[in-house]
């Protein structure tokens, strides 16, 4: 088992010094590719086969998640019809170890009558796809990981690094922002994170809403709800401002210290005042973390001036954020989750 052991971190070792040598060899090639993706008029064009093929979609993947458009044309599809993807403006990026692919190869004399740029990430420039690309990334003269130095490990590992690099640096020049990242990732936990607070709270038809110059008993009594009802009660001031927050543990301690008489006093004397909010277009993922750092189990949603135009309620979150709870979920409640699950 030590011998197994050994072999894994040997060959990420080894993995890591290829990339590490490939950073310290970056030069002003890579600022040329930078400069060419950033300056396409039309798509990121990304081609490879085999390993290097699966690589280039990823890379293709990347580029349109961070603000570059792109996809992928596989290059023996592309001698069969598919070079219709190309049009003119677009970028050409070709992953190939070799640079001697016979798919690569075929397809490069059809490549001169589009008017689009070539780059090449390759191991050596003077590969024929070397020969034949605008802008050459070269990779060096890469050791495959496995014992026999054959399976594609290292070279795939590098060409993704590398790939990674180029796109998350054309993404930051184009100064690629988190809103930006959410309307591209509206799926899956990633874009549930990146979504609005609008999307997940529960709009004033749901909520509790009273005049802080109510009695404690008068807001109870007067503001019901239909359906599931948020654990809290929005407090507004003459203006119809948000001014306070009232929740069902609220009135629960009034009752363990004997304060009963208090129900009949303005709700005010006993609410929250100015509560932790979160004003309408903040992202969620500010939103849970407010409520973690806070422990608090509701969280208001004001407009600009301050007026209340929902709540998030923890029970919602734990429904769509279920890998939040714990980071959201207040110290006391956590065992009634597990025990509930």
């Amino acid at each position: 088992m030590a011998d197994v052991l050994s072999l894994g971190k040997q060959i990420l070792r080894q993995e890591a010094r290829s990339i590490q040598e490939l950073a310290d060899n970056l030069d002003a090639r890579f600022l040329q590719a930078v400069y060419r993706i950033l300056c396409c008029e039309g798509n990121i064009v990304v081609c490879g086969i085999g390993k290097a093929g699966l690589v280039g979609q990823k890379v293709s993947a990347t580029l349109s998640s961070t603000g570059s458009p792109s996809h992928f044309l596989h290059p023996a599809e592309a001698i069969h019809g598919d070079l219709g993807k190309i049009k003119a403006g677009d970028v050409l990026l070709i992953f190939s170890q070799s640079g001697e692919t016979e798919e690569i190869t075929r397809i490069l004399p059809a490549l001169r009558s589009f008017r689009i740029s070539i780059m090449a990430v390759t191991a050596s420039e003077n590969s024929t796809l070397g020969k034949n690309a605008e802008i050459v990334l070269p990779l060096g003269n890469l050791t495959e990981a496995d014992v026999h130095g054959l399976a594609p490990s290292t070279s795939t590992a590098a060409m993704i690094a590398l790939g990674d690099a180029l796109a998350l640096t054309v993404s930051e020049r184009r100064r690629f922002q988190a809103d930006h990242f959410a309307k591209l990732h509206p799926g899956g936990s990633l874009g549930r994170k990146l979504s609005l607070v609008d999307e997940h709270m529960r709009h004033l038809d749901r909520c509790r809403l009273a005049p802080d110059s109510e009695t404690i008993r008068e807001v109870f009594a007067r503001h019901c709800i239909s359906g599931r009802r948020s654990g809290a009660v929005l407090l507004t001031d003459i203006a119809g401002r948000l001014s306070g927050i009232f929740t069902d543990s609220d009135l629960a301690r009034l009752f363990e210290k004997g304060n009963e008489h208090l129900l009949d006093s303005p709700i005010r004397h006993v609410m929250t005042l100015k509560p932790a909010a979160v004003m309408t277009g903040t992202k969620m993922l500010e939103a849970v973390a407010m409520m973690g750092e806070r422990r608090i189990s509701e969280l208001p949603v004001t407009d600009g001036a301050g007026f209340p135009i929902g709540i998030l309620d923890i029970t919602d979150i734990v429904a769509a954020f279920p890998e939040c709870a714990e980071q959201t979920m207040p110290q006391e409640t956590k065992p009634v989750l597990k025990a509930v699950a």
